[in-house]
């Protein structure tokens, strides 16, 4: 169901808007905790360290198909808003054309330069061939990670946002099936993990564009357009190629931290990859809440009516308040049972104790700083959707270049630890910057009038 953003109570649009978003992202980071538990059950620790050795670099993948994604997503909310849809088939189509020809391309280069990558991230030896294996057959799914990835956008800036989610739900419980299937029943190890995640995604892709393919013929108009427009993908881009630099930089900055943490031996890199899978997780729904002030901000902004915008922001940070801090709670009261969950019972009692102090370490230090990450990423969202893209990079490399400065420079003094710290340290400076811009942006739109 496609939903009209430019009306109804702002609040109330906006938060149900972000909500399946929340639950379709929490669904997302289920494949990647559900594949390290169950290597971490079945295949042993080094498993779970292997498939954490390669996640920033999957990160980066994921980076450049979401990045794409904001750009048509922003563009078609637009159209959507204006009520213009034969522009907006033109972009639906432009978009799907671009995609599958990138994502094609980085096929082709990632498994070219997937072992120099992983040497390059000093990744033990002990564990660099699961790791090689597992990344490999990670990126000859990219096709069907970046069809799922355009898709979901274009639904979100038609306003819906509970499609993506059940065929989300649906690929994430058979990916779950078919982990502990080939890890548990046919021994695979982690090239089991991979396949799982391979086929999974592969079916969630084909359901999405089948559906998105029947809901564009819905949208009737008299105007003619293109299925491939040189001047609509000059407009996507605008958007996407920001999106996608400052998304892969933070990867990039990602793979730079993840290589200071491999230098320090496999057993902090089992602690940080369980860790870090959690801190995704709950991470999420911060993520979808920017996502869907983007969304919510570039409809209204269509549609002409730019007053529903500070009414849609306020909303969003009280409602990230509240999930901030229960989150905090959470993390610190358990996050040594949530570490817990990604350990065999039958590795050696020492090697637990000393993960689940280094994954409960780095959980409480984040989880503390997760508000000024929410404050971060809802003031991107409004510079976003306003296409206002050099605050927008601006604050996001503030963030990077203070997280990842200080984790090399804090962490040849105080250790792996300090690492921790540099992260809530990122997201308060680049929260700063990002204040600047985004009531700058807001004073140009005359949001500030009551």
């Amino acid at each position: 169901m496609m939903k009209d953003m430019t009306e109804g109570t702002p609040s109330k649009v906006l938060l149900g808007f972000a909500f399946p978003m929340m639950l379709s992202g929490m669904f997302q980071q289920f494949y990647n905790i559900a594949d390290s538990v169950i290597a971490g059950q079945f295949a042993g620790s080094n498993a779970v360290a292997a498939v954490g050795a390669s996640y920033p670099i999957t990160m980066l993948f994921i980076a450049i198909a979401t990045g794409s994604g904001v750009g048509c997503s922003v563009i078609v909310s637009n159209f959507f808003g204006a009520k213009d849809y034969a522009k907006l088939k033109t972009t639906i189509t432009t978009s799907i054309i671009t995609i599958i020809i990138l994502s094609l391309g980085l096929t082709l280069l990632g498994t070219i330069i997937c072992n120099p990558l992983m040497h390059l991230m000093n990744t033990p030896p002990d564990i660099f061939g699961d790791s090689a294996l597992y990344l490999r057959i990670y990126i000859w799914g990219l096709i069907f990670l970046f069809v799922y990835n355009i898709t979901t956008s274009i639904f979100n800036g038609l306003g819906d946002s509970k499609t993506p989610l059940y065929f989300l739900i649906f690929s994430s419980l058979f990916n779950v099936v078919l982990d502990y299937v080939f890890v548990a029943h046919f021994g695979l190890g982690v090239a089991g993990v991979a396949w799982a995640t391979f086929i999974a995604q592969g079916i969630s892709s084909i359901l999405s564009i089948s559906c998105l393919i029947g809901r564009i013929k819905k949208l009737k108009t008299t105007k003619h357009y293109e299925y491939f427009s040189w001047s609509i993908l000059g407009h996507i881009s605008h958007i996407a190629i920001p999106s996608i630099l400052q998304q892969s930089i933070v990867s990039i900055g990602q793979l730079l931290v993840q290589a200071l943490v491999n230098s320090y031996g496999t057993t902090v890199l089992y602690g940080y990859s369980a860790a870090i899978k959690i801190d995704s997780f709950f991470k999420i729904v911060i993520i979808s809440m920017g996502n869907a002030v983007s969304n919510f901000t570039a409809q209204n902004l269509g549609g002409q009516k730019p007053e529903r915008v500070k009414k849609g922001y306020t909303s969003s940070l009280l409602v990230m308040l509240t999930y901030c801090i229960v989150t905090f709670i959470i993390c610190l009261v358990f996050s040594p049972t949530l570490i817990g969950i990604f350990l065999d019972s039958k590795t050696d009692p020492t090697l637990i104790k000393d993960v689940i102090s280094i994954g409960t370490s780095y959980m409480i230090i984040v989880s503390a700083g997760y508000f000024a990450c929410a404050v971060l990423l809802v003031n991107n969202g409004i510079l976003r959707g306003s296409a206002y893209m050099l605050g927008f990079t601006t604050a996001t490399l503030t963030d990077l270049f203070v997280r990842v400065g200080a984790a090399y420079i804090l962490a040849h003094w105080f250790g792996y630890s300090a690492i921790w710290y540099s992260i809530p340290l990122g997201w308060g400076i680049g929260t700063l910057v990002s204040f600047g811009f985004c009531f700058k942006n807001m004073r140009k739109l005359s949001l500030h009038s009551s």
